[in-house]
């Protein structure tokens, strides 16, 4: 059976629309990438300003808790790291007795000097609003004094870890200077006892037991939680 003119005729009048169809599902696609990848480069634009801000807030508070401290550091074993702005104390015979969470009478005089200006500078008008976290860490080595297994020596040193850091948390709070900043206070701060989850190395890269033990109060700021925020609103 022979196809006639007509019937390719019929043929390529069906196949014309269909290649337009093709041709403007593929413009509709490309529109779609284009906007989709528009938003993504925004929302990458907006990440980037809040780590830029971060980064400016962290520097900036990083300089006036040094110029703040930079003359007691020394005398109180003490040390502050940028990264994370973390006051570091590490001293532990100034800190805790031995297996005790009981703060020692020198670490009590450190605290009623460091705390009321630690304080003073993070309720500025200059960084209180930035500021979601104080978090006081307790640190241990991963040692146990009886013979305890190592896992049974991780809990007992958590649950210790944790004493102490509630212990500094009470015992700050009691102070005079900060019952002005009270509410804020509560929202803010935090007691995170952490055993020897995060130990510290000596430079052959063993545990360094001594060093280990410690109390650091670390500052988080709100850009966590904004890039969060961004990241929630594009994933709807």
């Amino acid at each position: 059976m022979s196809i006639g003119d007509d019937d390719i005729g019929s043929q390529d009048a069906h196949w014309i629309p269909l290649s337009d169809l093709m041709t403007g599902l593929m413009v509709m696609f490309l529109l779609i990438a284009v906007v989709y990848m528009m938003r993504v480069e925004a929302e990458a634009d907006r990440i980037k300003e809040v780590a830029i801000a971060y980064n400016e807030v962290r520097d900036e508070l990083h300089r006036d808790l040094e110029r703040e401290f930079q003359d007691d550091l020394p005398q109180w074993k003490a040390k502050i790291v940028k990264a994370d702005l973390a006051v570091q104390f590490t001293e532990p015979e100034v800190l805790f007795a031995s297996g005790s969470s009981t703060l020692r009478p020198e670490f009590r005089l450190i605290l009623d000097d460091f705390f009321p200006r630690y304080l003073r500078i993070l309720t500025s008008d200059k960084y209180r609003e930035s500021i979601t976290e104080v978090r006081i860490e307790g640190h241990t080595s991963s040692e146990w004094y009886d013979g305890a297994t190592d896992r049974l020596a991780y809990f007992r040193n958590m649950a210790l870890s944790q004493e102490r850091t509630r212990s500094t948390l009470q015992y700050v709070l009691s102070l005079p200077q900060s019952g002005a900043h009270e509410a804020w206070l509560r929202q803010h701060l935090t007691a995170n006892g952490l055993s020897s989850s995060r130990l510290v190395s000596d430079t052959a890269g063993r545990e360094d037991r001594l060093r280990s033990r410690r109390v650091e109060f670390k500052v988080r700021t709100d850009a966590e939680t904004r890039i969060a925020k961004i990241l929630e609103v594009s994933a709807e």
